[in-house]
């Protein structure tokens, strides 16, 4: 989850305290309860349990609900102790981190422990969690020998020492770790109350009133696929700074129906569809956000066309990621041609440097030279016509347009024939994660600030997020080494993931086709509403938003 520089820096710092009048956007401005905010998402978190959440809605909600050892900061670009009470002590060979917890309460009362991290992280990997998000674990020493059923539980590297003490031991250096800790994976869990509801399933986290909170806000009401509500939790430690009384968020897909309710004062933040950018994004209530995040076509080796190099690297080709951008985003979107986006840190010997700068991707458009691999493929596979492919996209107004443009050009610049599914957001995880899919349209949001988020977590041929099966030996190969790199050579680790990326791009194991920016529509009543800028994590943190 995280924001840097970027090339050109696109992300902004922002907190909603734009000086403008409601007026400016339209509708009347009416009577406000100034504890209240409504907002607006695009989709409702599919399940809330902390150890196997893997999307963004879900992530949004646990950062404002729960809270670990670490959170983003005031100024969205930065992290800081939160449930911990200062930095942790580290040992000179930087493989023990021991941390002292503050006193602080779950949402009922109880305090929070040493011992709710050790449970949380540990079923987090316990093979019969069935975690995907298992792997983000790993860095603990023995998580993944325990994680893949070589190890034991007692081994993990996490121990309560007491009530306010944790030790965590790591499997190698990890120069992002604590990054890593203020991800939602790693937040606490109590676990009378997972076994209490059901402990495998996760089903103490899919509703509103079966889980407690260790963060800022408490989910008291949760009307599926329509709305959920946070109010203001006061056991937490920091509960002076939370200014809100309640956030109600609406589910909303419709673009047109985001902005209707923005206009007529039904809600005060709403994401503003692409359709709506080019009307809008120059208003003084935009929020033009870098999210740190890369988005992409995925496709799936079972189909014989797609096996093809020349066939998959024609679909790439056969895309103007510029156009795509100019006139289907018409947002701050970079047109991407590669994986890792621009806010990532490189982690090499040049601490402030980002991996774009010491790589740069240009994304590549060439009609003519997409056609000739295409036909050259359809040969070699004794084709004289392409099958047509199904594309899966969200059912969202921005994933429909994406859809159509993807279906045209394929159509124009290869003769193609794609059939556009647009399907509710749980539907499209759970069809990529079938692999009932030819092309499916994907994103990742960083974990944390370096490159291994998106090289090493997405397209190893083991990886669950490698919907598609794409598959290379020397990919994997040099994924493991800076994986496992165990001589401190922060250099020899970033050319390696880079000879990495380099394979995948070459290899067209992917569709790169941006990175994404988003505007927000946000009220200007609306005051310190952090968007994160750090290039990893949730999107947005209501901490300390208030209403003037």
């Amino acid at each position: 989850m995280k924001k840097k520089k970027l090339v050109p820096f696109l992300a902004l710092t922002l907190v909603a305290s734009l000086g403008v009048t409601a007026c400016s956007f339209g509708g009347d401005k009416g009577a406000k309860d100034k504890g209240t905010l409504t907002v607006t998402d695009r989709a409702e978190p599919p399940n809330l349990d902390s150890a196997i959440s893997s999307d963004s809605a879900s992530r949004n909600v646990l950062a404002n609900t729960q809270e670990g050892l670490y959170r983003h900061s005031k100024d969205g670009k930065s992290i800081e102790p939160a449930l911990a009470e200062s930095e942790p002590k580290i040992s000179d060979d930087k493989l023990t981190y021991t941390f002292k917890l503050r006193d602080s309460k779950w949402s009922d009362g109880k305090p929070v422990t040493a011992k709710d991290f050790e449970f949380a992280w540990k079923r987090a990997l316990a093979p019969e969690t069935a975690s995907e998000y298992a792997f983000i674990l790993h860095a603990l020493k023995n998580g993944k020998a325990y994680n893949e059923k070589n190890g034991k539980a007692e081994d993990v590297g996490v121990k309560a020492i007491d009530d306010k003490t944790l030790e965590v031991k790591l499997e190698r250096v990890t120069p992002y770790f604590l990054d890593l800790v203020a991800f939602p994976n790693y937040l606490p869990q109590r676990e009378d109350i997972v076994k209490q509801h059901g402990d495998k399933a996760g089903k103490f986290a899919k509703e509103a009133n079966t889980n407690v909170y260790s963060g800022p806000f408490k989910l008291t009401e949760w009307k599926h696929e329509q709305s959920y509500t946070m109010e203001k939790n006061d056991q937490y430690w920091d509960a002076k700074s939370v200014k809100l009384n309640k956030i109600v968020t609406k589910v909303m897909k419709d673009s047109s129906a985001n902005v209707n309710a923005y206009n007529t004062n039904q809600v005060q933040v709403t994401l503003l569809g692409t359709d709506y950018i080019p009307k809008y994004k120059d208003n003084k209530e935009a929020v033009s956000v870098a999210e740190g995040s890369s988005w992409y076509l995925e496709m799936n080796q079972k189909n014989k066309l797609l096996q093809n190099k020349k066939v998959r690297q024609a679909l790439n080709l056969a895309l103007d990621k510029k156009e795509f951008q100019a006139n289907v985003l018409q947002d701050k979107s970079v047109p991407a041609g590669g994986l890792v986006p621009p806010e990532i840190k490189a982690n090499g010997n040049d601490a402030n440097k980002l991996y774009r700068e010491a790589f740069p991707e240009e994304p590549k458009f060439d009609a003519t030279k997409a056609k000739s691999l295409f036909e050259t493929g359809l040969k070699e596979l004794n084709l004289s016509q392409a099958p047509a492919l199904e594309m899966v996209t969200d059912d969202t107004t921005a994933a429909k347009r994406h859809g159509e443009y993807v279906k045209d050009a394929y159509k124009k610049n290869l003769g193609l024939e794609i059939k556009v599914s647009s399907v509710p957001f749980k539907q499209r995880l759970d069809r990529g994660k079938k692999g009932e899919f030819d092309l499916l349209a994907s994103g990742w949001h960083a974990d944390y600030s370096d490159s291994l988020s998106f090289i090493g977590d997405l397209f190893t041929s083991d990886s669950p997020y490698n919907r598609g099966k794409w598959s290379n030996k020397e990919y994997d190969e040099l994924v493991k080494k800076a994986r496992e790199n165990t001589t401190g050579n922060v250099e020899e680790r970033l050319q390696n993931l880079r000879k990495a990326e380099a394979i995948l791009l070459e290899d067209a194991g992917i569709v790169p086709e941006y990175y994404r920016s988003v505007y927000y529509m946000v009220k200007p009543e609306v005051k310190d509403m952090v968007f994160n800028s750090a290039g990893f994590g949730e999107e947005y943190s209501f901490k300390w938003a208030y209403i003037e």
